[in-house]
């Protein structure tokens, strides 16, 4: 597997594997855009300037104050930049590989102390990165699906004290998983609601039982699930596996679509999370040894080699329909009217941070949605399911300045997101120079500083440090 491109092993070289310290966020003014509005029926491209001040869009209407740059931004489109509404960050080297692909916000969906950490100093102005969005850790029940980095949680008592102990701990957002029993789930979601906390993730399915799904109900029916008021459900797969009971059936999935919108619940497809496992089974391993590789965690990389030898092997013929039906299912919650918001599951298996987002719109693209859908899900609809309508994911006065410049339309080919001539984050202009730098330097890790986050992870919740191995 390929580790470092050379400018990688330059900033190795010359210790500027951290991201940047972003500092105070300047003033400037980007003339000559084609500013894309996607809030209407139809995108829309208007020629403008915009104003930056303080890490906000400001009304440049009138005259423009002395000492301002001035940046020409000769033609290019100007939109708002991109949410990936499911990543797994384990250390702030792969900050950079974000914004290198015009993702500006993140949300987090598995937390540990340092989460809270990276996202203040973000926030703060101290570490150039994307805005960081976290969950707590996932809560989830002993099972087939249990990870090491789970907060176990089986009786309604522990599930309450979990959800105390990630509130107290400055955590507003709680990630479920499928595992979790009916008792710990009920408890996780009134507590949560007392609270005020959040809720999203996996669909809890009660304890597995032999013969699930296909010849034994779910503990808990899916149905049961939808007035609960979630934020999102992840995974299109879940919901085929657990709304369905593993069923390719149209019909049925069009039903349940209908039910899934009139919820209000978002869901976040993350096609391409199973689109990389097929394609690690179709090239029998290859697909692990790509361009991009390199800024995945190497920590992580270890812990993942029993998936890779598994689906190295895995059923390529199956797989490649159930992906198909995916697709098809993705398509049908749009036509439904569920809202679809953008995740790519970055940070595990082998999704490369930021470019994976690339891939995923790509991918709901084929899968039949329209280019404005497919912008919309990573942009405006991310900034209504967090709550933030009005504050981000448009290029208006009054936004966080979050912004992607690009050579082309995305309305009429979503590749000239690959590309971009300049990211803009929480007012800091990126352009393609300092774009590379931050790349490269996501290809620079600390396994050491990885191993720490991690413990300090396991420690918070009372979790067996040493069944981690390191």
């Amino acid at each position: 597997m390929r580790r470092f491109g050379w400018a990688a092993i330059w900033l190795a070289a010359m210790g500027g594997a951290q991201p940047a310290l972003a500092g105070e966020p300047e003033s400037f003014l980007i003339e000559n855009v084609r500013i894309l509005d996607l809030g209407g029926a139809d995108p829309v491209l208007s020629a403008g300037d915009v104003l930056v001040r303080d890490g906000m869009i400001v009304d440049a209407s009138g005259a423009v104050p002395d000492g301002v740059r001035r940046i020409d931004g000769n033609g290019r489109v100007l939109m708002a930049g991109l949410v990936d509404m499911h990543v797994h960050i384990w250390d702030r080297a792969s900050l950079g590989a974000y914004l290198a692909a015009g993702v500006t916000t993140v949300r987090n969906a598995s937390g540990m102390p340092m989460h809270l950490d990276l996202a203040q100093r973000i926030e703060a102005g101290d570490l150039l990165g994307p805005r960081l969005i976290t969950t707590g850790p996932i809560l989830n029940s002993p099972g087939p699906n249990a990870q090491i980095n789970h907060q176990m949680v089986s009786s309604a008592d522990e599930a309450r004290a979990a959800v105390q102990a990630q509130y107290g701990a400055g955590f507003r957002r709680i990630k479920v998983y499928s595992n979790l029993t009916a008792e710990a789930y009920a408890a996780i979601h009134d507590e949560a609601e007392r609270l005020g906390m959040t809720v999203m993730g996996h669909s809890p399915e009660g304890t597995r039982r032999q013969g699930m799904p296909h010849d034994v109900p779910f503990k808990i029916a899916f149905e049961n699930l939808l007035d609960d008021g979630f934020t999102t459900f992840e995974h299109t797969e879940t919901i085929v596996w657990h709304g369905l009971r593993d069923q390719h059936d149209v019909e049925a999935m069009r039903e349940l679509a209908s039910r899934i919108a009139a919820s209000g619940i978002a869901v976040d497809p993350t096609l391409v999370a199973f689109y990389n496992l097929l394609r690690v089974a179709e090239t029998k391993g290859g697909y692990l040894t790509r361009d991009g590789v390199e800024t995945l965690n190497p920590l992580l990389v270890a812990q993942e080699q029993p998936n890779y030898e598994r689906w190295t092997h895995e059923d390529v013929e199956r797989n490649r329909a159930a992906f198909e039906f995916y697709k098809l299912a993705t398509r049908i919650l749009a036509e439904e009217g569920v809202s679809l918001i953008a995740g790519s599951d970055a940070g595990i298996f082998t999704n490369i941070p930021g470019v994976s987002l690339i891939d995923e719109l790509a991918l709901l693209e084929e899968a039949g949605l329209t280019r404005h859908a497919v912008l919309r899900a990573a942009t405006i609809n991310p900034a209504e399911v967090l709550g933030e309508a009005g504050e981000v994911g448009a290029v208006a006065a009054g936004q966080r300045a979050d912004l992607l410049l690009l050579d082309g339309d995305p309305t009429e080919d979503l590749s000239v997101l690959r590309s971009p001539a300049a990211v803009v984050a929480g007012g800091h202009y990126l352009d393609r120079v300092e774009l590379a730098r931050l790349l490269a330097s996501a290809s620079v890790h600390d396994i050491e500083r990885t191993k720490r986050n991690v413990v300090q992870g396991l420690i918070a919740q009372d979790a067996d440090v040493s069944a981690l191995g390191l």
